[in-house]
Parts: C-alpha cells; sequence; structure tokens
C-alpha cells in the first residue's frame, strides 16, 4: 500500500517560515523525482518545486529563491523549506510521485 503523509503545514505570518515534510511508504523512494504542488482557494493545482531522484532541484518562479526542496532517501522523505512566506502563499500544499498523491497540508500566510 503507497502512502505519501504530508505535515508541517500550519499558520504563518507574513515573512515567516514553514518546513514541510513528506513521508512515503510502499514504494522504492529512492528511484521516485518528488514533486510538492499546492492549490489555492478557486484556482488550479500549481507545480511550484520538484527534485530528481539524483537529487536535482527545480523551481517555479513563484517560489525561486524563497523555497527549498531536499530529500532524504534513508529515510524515504522530501522536504519544503518555505521562507519569506507570502499571503499568496497560503494553499494546500500536496507531494507527489506524479503517480500517487498525498492528501496535503493546509498553509495560511496571514497577519
Amino acid at each position: 500500500q503507497v502512502q505519501l503523509v504530508e505535515s508541517g503545514g500550519g499558520l504563518v505570518q507574513p515573512g515567516g517560515s514553514l518546513r514541510l515534510s513528506c513521508a512515503a511508504s510502499g514504494i522504492p523512494f529512492m528511484i521516485y523525482p518528488m514533486d510538492w504542488y499546492r492549490q489555492a482557494p478557486g484556482k488550479q493545482r500549481e507545480l511550484i518545486a520538484g527534485i530528481t531522484a539524483e537529487g536535482s532541484p527545480n523551481y517555479a518562479d513563484s517560489v525561486k529563491g524563497r523555497f527549498t526542496i531536499s530529500r532524504d532517501n534513508a529515510k524515504s522523505a522530501v522536504y519544503l523549506q518555505m521562507n519569506s512566506l507570502k499571503p499568496e502563499d497560503t494553499a494546500i500544499y500536496y507531494c507527489s510521485t506524479s503517480i500517487y498523491w498525498g492528501q496535503g497540508t493546509q498553509v495560511t500566510v496571514s497577519s
């Protein structure tokens, strides 16, 4: 049974930071590229960051320079460090292998 479980979301003030985690099970994690998506209310789901199986990251322009994706193959986990958060970063954040999806974690940026 494949599971992707996100955690680390919450309420943060503008300019603050959060670190999201995604724990994977039931897959040979180390061979999978991993992605972080987000979906804001009334908007389409957006790919914001990805990391190859070898560890090479890529980012959407909207988060480049503020967010950092990383992975720990020994823990079957992928992370998203989010700094300098803005109200427009408010969304549900999902990790994905493109085949499998987590349930999402809510991030709210508000004063």
